[in-house]
C-alpha cells in the first residue's frame, strides 16, 4: 500500500513537468484538457489516507519503589520532584537517577503512630477491632503543592495531620525549601478543634492563579456521633468543607458569605472526606472526588457556596443504622457529577492532556483505594458519558495519578513499598 502511495504521487509530479513544458509555448485557450484531468486525479491519488488512532494498551514501568505509603506529588520539572509519605518522609526525588532526598525540618507536631486504648473514649469513638493496635490510619504527611513562582520563591505548600497529645486535626502550612530543609514555615490553616480519631481528614490540595483549594474532612466514623445538625452541614464547625485561600494565606474578599458566625475560608460544605481536587486544563472548573460511607463514592464540580449535601443525602448508605440527620431549613443540595455503584474510595484524580494516548485527551483519570481501581472517565462538557476500569488484571491500591510537564501520566500505590509507577502507551 505504502509503494502503491508512492507511485501515485509520482504521477501528477511528471505530469505538471510535462504541462509546464507545453504551457510555455501554448496559449492558455490550447491548454490540453487530458492532461488537466489526469493532473487533478493524480493529486487526489496523492493524498495520504487518514491515520487510524490505534487503541491504547496501558502499561505500568516502575519508576521508584520501597515509598512508605505516598499520597502526594508535585513536578518541580520533568525529572525532579516531591513526593510526601504518609507514614513517612517528606521527599525530593530525581526520576532519572532513582534517587530521594529527606526533606529536613519538618515540624515537630507531625503524627506519630499511636496506640489505641478505646476504652478511654467515649463509646464507639474508636471501633473495637482497633484496640491495642498502634497504627497510621489516615494520619500523617498528605498533600504536596509547588507555588507558581517557586524557582524564584522555593515555597510549597503541605497539608498534614497535626497532633496534641491523644488528639488530632489536619494543618496546612507554606514553606520554603533551602538545602533540602523546610525554613520560613506558616501556617495557613489549621481546622480544628483538634479531637480523637484517625480519619477522614481531606488534606487535598490545588492551586488555580493566586488561590489555594483546601479539602477538610468532617472526621466521624460512626455520623451518629455528632448529635443535632451534622459536622458537615454547620458553617459554625472547621470540619467538613472547602477552603478558598490566597497563597499568602488571607482569605479572598469574593468567597461565599455564610454568614457572621461562620468559619473564615470555607468556599463549599456538605463534604465527607474529600481527598482529591485539580483543576481542570482550559476553564476555570475545579473538581474534587469524595468518599462515601458504605458506597456513595462521587465525583464533584466545585462551586462557591454548594452544599454537597453529606450526610443527608447520599448514593450509598450510612454507619449508623436508623440514622436520621438533622437538616439546615433550606439547605439546596448540589447532586455529583457521577457516583459509582460500588465502592471505589475516589482520591488523587487529574485531567489528561498528554498526547502518549491521543484517544485520552480530555479524560479525567480517577485512581481508587478499594479495590486497586484506576479509572478513565470521558466527558462531553460536564457530563461523564463512559467510565472505564484499567488495569483489571493489575489491581494495586491506587493513591494518586499526576501528570509530568511534558504531559507523562505517573501513579502513587499506596502500601508499606509503594511506588511511582509511569502509565506508557505499549500500542505506540
Amino acid at each position: 500500500m505504502d509503494s502503491l502511495y508512492h507511485i501515485n504521487c509520482l504521477i501528477p509530479l511528471a505530469l505538471l513537468h510535462i504541462w509546464t513544458m507545453i504551457t510555455t509555448h501554448l496559449s492558455p485557450r490550447f491548454l490540453p484538457l487530458p492532461f488537466l484531468t489526469i493532473f487533478l486525479l493524480g493529486i487526489v491519488a496523492c493524498t495520504p489516507p487518514p491515520q487510524k488512532l490505534t487503541a491504547p494498551l496501558p502499561h505500568k514501568k516502575l519508576i521508584l519503589d520501597s515509598l512508605n505509603h505516598p499520597w502526594g506529588m508535585a513536578f518541580i520539572n520533568e525529572q525532579e520532584a516531591f513526593i510526601t509519605e504518609k507514614n513517612g518522609d517528606l521527599l525530593r526525588v530525581h526520576l532519572g537517577q532513582k534517587s530521594k532526598q529527606i526533606i529536613q525540618g519538618f515540624p515537630k507536631d507531625l503524627y506519630k503512630p499511636y496506640l489505641i486504648e478505646v476504652d478511654k473514649y467515649p463509646p464507639r469513638t474508636y471501633p473495637n477491632s482497633m484496640d491495642g493496635k498502634t497504627i497510621w490510619g489516615n494520619c500523617g504527611i498528605l498533600d504536596v503543592k509547588i507555588h507558581p513562582d517557586f524557582l524564584k520563591n522555593g515555597q510549597i505548600f503541605i497539608s498534614y495531620v497535626s497532633q496534641q497529645e491523644d488528639r488530632f486535626a489536619l494543618k496546612i502550612i507554606r514553606a520554603k525549601v533551602v538545602q533540602n530543609s523546610l525554613t520560613e514555615i506558616k501556617t495557613l490553616l489549621n481546622p480544628g478543634p483538634y479531637v480523637p480519631g484517625l480519619w477522614h481528614f481531606g488534606g487535598g490540595l490545588c492551586i488555580q492563579e493566586d488561590y489555594l483549594f483546601i479539602t477538610v474532612g468532617e472526621r466521624l466514623f460512626f455520623e451518629d456521633l455528632k448529635k443535632g445538625l451534622p459536622i458537615a452541614q454547620d458553617n459554625e464547625d472547621a470540619r467538613g468543607a472547602i477552603y478558598r485561600l490566597h497563597l499568602d494565606g488571607k482569605i479572598p474578599t469574593d468567597n461565599p458569605d455564610f454568614g457572621t458566625e461562620a468559619v473564615p475560608g470555607i468556599y463549599a460544605f456538605g463534604i465527607r472526606a474529600a481527598q482529591g481536587i485539580t483543576t481542570r486544563p482550559g476553564s476555570p472548573d475545579i473538581w474534587f472526588s469524595e468518599h462515601g460511607t458504605n458506597q456513595g463514592d462521587e465525583l464533584n464540580l466545585l462551586q462557591a457556596g454548594a452544599n454537597y449535601g453529606w450526610p443527608n443525602i447520599t448514593s450509598g448508605t450510612w454507619r449508623s443504622k436508623g440514622y436520621v440527620p438533622d437538616s439546615l431549613p433550606q439547605p439546596n443540595y448540589v447532586n455529583p457529577i457521577h457516583f459509582w455503584k460500588q465502592t471505589v474510595a475516589p482520591t488523587g484524580l487529574c485531567f489528561y492532556t498528554g498526547t502518549e494516548f491521543p484517544t485520552w485527551q480530555g479524560n479525567l483519570i480517577v485512581p481508587g483505594l478499594s479495590r486497586g481501581s484506576l479509572w478513565r472517565m470521558v466527558l462531553q462538557g460536564n457530563v461523564v458519558t463512559s467510565a472505564e476500569e484499567l488495569f483489571l488484571q493489575d489491581r494495586v491500591r491506587s493513591r494518586k495519578v499526576v501528570q509530568s510537564p511534558e504531559g507523562q501520566l505517573y501513579l502513587l500505590t499506596d502500601e508499606d513499598q509503594g511506588k511511582l509507577l509511569r502509565i506508557t502507551n505499549k500500542a505506540k
